[in-house]
């Protein structure tokens, strides 16, 4: 039997935090999720975690440590480079979206603001990210 593998979700942002979790667990994710609230937490996380998540959100505009630092620091330790990152934040600059893809961001999903949509964007990252998707073995 697989055990799964927690979901980091790095949200400063009380109300997106509750709507993604309840997006992801209508859409049957029944990954233990852990929420970083600023990138200092993040990091500490994630690079302390066994196992490794399964995936990170990351949002990028975050006190202490911002996202793309986060990003950054995950990216540059030789256990966690591969971990899946998707970027889940209210940013469309589009300096945002290059820095997010060359610090090795998987994906960038601009948080819609109607609350459907959002649940719907969330459900789909975690279904695909969570479930369908094959984790890296060697990242265990």
């Amino acid at each position: 039997m697989m055990t799964l593998r927690p979901i980091i979700l790095v949200e400063d942002n009380p109300d997106d935090e509750r709507l993604t979790i309840r997006a992801l667990r209508r859409g049957n994710v029944v990954n233990e999720i852990l929420v970083a609230r600023n990138g200092e937490e993040a990091l500490s996380i994630v690079l302390n975690a066994n196992p490794l998540p399964s995936l990170v959100l990351l949002d990028l505009k975050l006190p202490k440590i911002d996202g793309l630092e986060v990003l950054r620091q995950i990216r540059a330790n030789a256990r966690t480079h591969l971990l899946p990152i998707v970027v889940l934040t209210s940013s469309s600059e589009e300096r945002d979206i290059i820095d997010s893809y060359n610090l090795g961001a998987n994906s960038y999903v601009r948080k819609p603001v109607e609350i459907e949509k959002f649940t719907e964007a969330v459900r789909q990252l975690g279904l695909y990210w969570a479930v369908i998707n094959e984790t890296n073995p060697g990242g265990l």
